[in-house]
């Protein structure tokens, strides 16, 4: 599991004392917002960066950075994807982060047999969706109980598919 995790990108730049809007990537800007610390990554190596003060802006999280004080600096960091450390960012009972999630297999609930990887979580107006890689193509499968039964970051996901489901 990684240390650290992707939580969001810097969209562009807000005002000229450096402040930038940062598109979150967590369950709600709130999350995003509520971090000390985030995070940036060169070369496998992540550096810390304060955050000031942060605060929701029109469903992005408008942030102060430790320094940056002035809207050429914040300029530079247009399209830099942060980092939260896993410890800051909150977890549920029985939640688990997406990319402790992505590249699991995806199994038979009843037989083990295996339909494919996971390779993408996506939000959807009803619920999330697994997209799925088979030898087939990919697939999408709701994340409902319906069809997902068992989590288990170890072994994998394990559904109970309908007919027709991956054809």
């Amino acid at each position: 599991m990684k240390e650290y995790l992707e939580c969001g990108k810097i969209a562009n730049t807000h005002g000229v004392r450096g402040d930038v809007l940062i598109e979150s990537w967590c369950d709600s800007p709130e999350v995003l917002a509520a971090l000390k610390t985030v995070y940036t990554e060169k070369n496998g190596v992540y550096s810390p960066i304060k955050v000031q003060k942060a605060s929701v802006y029109k469903g992005r999280v408008l942030a102060a950075l430790e320094g940056i004080t002035v809207l050429e600096q914040a300029a530079v960091l247009k399209n830099t994807v942060l980092f939260a450390a896993r410890g800051d960012l909150p977890l549920g009972e029985g939640d688990y982060f997406v990319q402790d999630l992505l590249g699991l297999p995806v199994l038979e609930l009843e037989t083990g047999e295996k339909y494919g990887v996971l390779t993408d979580v996506i939000s959807g107006a009803a619920s999330d969706l697994y997209e799925v890689q088979t030898e087939k193509g990919k697939f999408l499968v709701p994340v409902v109980p319906a069809f997902v039964k068992k989590i288990d970051p170890e072994s994998g996901i394990y559904i109970q598919a309908i007919e027709g489901m991956f054809d």
